[in-house]
């Protein structure tokens, strides 16, 4: 099973966006580099794993960055140019990186035709009280509305779930997991293009190590944030993400992010086009 390092990393102010990404793609192999997306909002945060580093960064986390293997980033692109660097490694089955490329491009450029239209959840939405359970909240769907009228909200968005179970209650979250990937992610084109699981810092023998106690991540794909509310409005949906995910959960986060954000920073300033990234 390969081994590949997240990275978040908060950019230096003298530091650009598009001077990093220049440096990231001459730095490091294409072939290398599974995602580069940029944050865009926490959904859910973190109430205990690694709650202090990854909520108060010195920066803003700018690049959430998933690459093979277990080698440090290069001087170039943490000296001087970062201002907070967090990382942990995961195993990720071969059948999902050997051709992520090709795949992530599909489900970052869809035919419009292969978009599912929404179900009418959000006609009259289930709204709870808050997103940390991943429910429809007021604040999210305010926010929702809002980034919903941008270029990135408009677009595919790449979600990263970490997740800690509780003793026991692993299989629980399968049936969830399952559900999703058959019916009620699946209908409002939900898509978890990459999962795997955590390894330990003194298991993997390359930089990072500083994902405590989490179990699995996965980096979960939506046509839009309004297929990704439309998700969480619906009455579908909260009965399984209730029932089996919330109390399977012993921790866990989920941080939106934009990958055609990139793309459009690439595009700018003529550094490579539409980028498989």
């Amino acid at each position: 099973m390969p081994l590949a390092t997240i990275h978040l990393v908060a950019l230096s102010p003298s530091t650009s966006l598009p001077s990093y990404l220049h440096t990231l793609h001459t730095s490091i192999p294409r072939s290398k580099i599974l995602t580069t997306s940029k944050v865009v909002r926490w959904i859910i945060t973190p109430t205990t794993i690694d709650a202090q580093r990854l909520l108060n960064p010195k920066s803003p986390w700018m690049l959430l960055i998933i690459i093979l293997g277990t080698d440090p980033l290069p001087k170039s692109l943490t000296s001087e140019v970062l201002l907070d660097h967090w990382t942990t490694v995961a195993g990720i089955p071969s059948r999902l990186t050997a051709d992520f490329a090709r795949t992530n491009d599909q489900l970052l450029h869809p035919r419009p035709e292969a978009i599912p239209t929404l179900t009418g959840s959000l006609d009259k939405p289930r709204v709870g009280t808050t997103s940390q359970t991943l429910e429809l909240s007021p604040g999210l769907l305010e926010w929702a509305t809002s980034f919903r009228k941008t270029r990135a909200g408009s677009s595919p968005l790449s979600m990263l779930n970490l997740l800690a179970f509780k003793q026991g209650l692993k299989p629980s979250y399968l049936k969830y997991g399952a559900a999703f990937a058959e019916s009620i992610g699946k209908r409002r084109g939900g898509v978890a293009k990459l999962v795997g699981n955590i390894v330990d810092a003194d298991e993997k023998g390359g930089e990072g190590g500083k994902g405590g106690k989490w179990d699995e991540f996965a980096l979960a794909s939506y046509p839009s944030v309004l297929h990704f509310v439309d998700m969480l409005a619906g009455e579908d949906y909260q009965g399984v993400n209730l029932k089996y995910r919330v109390p399977a959960l012993e921790d866990t986060l989920i941080l939106c992010t934009s990958e055609i954000e990139v793309e459009d920073v690439l595009e700018a300033e003529g550094k490579g086009g539409k980028a498989k990234l």
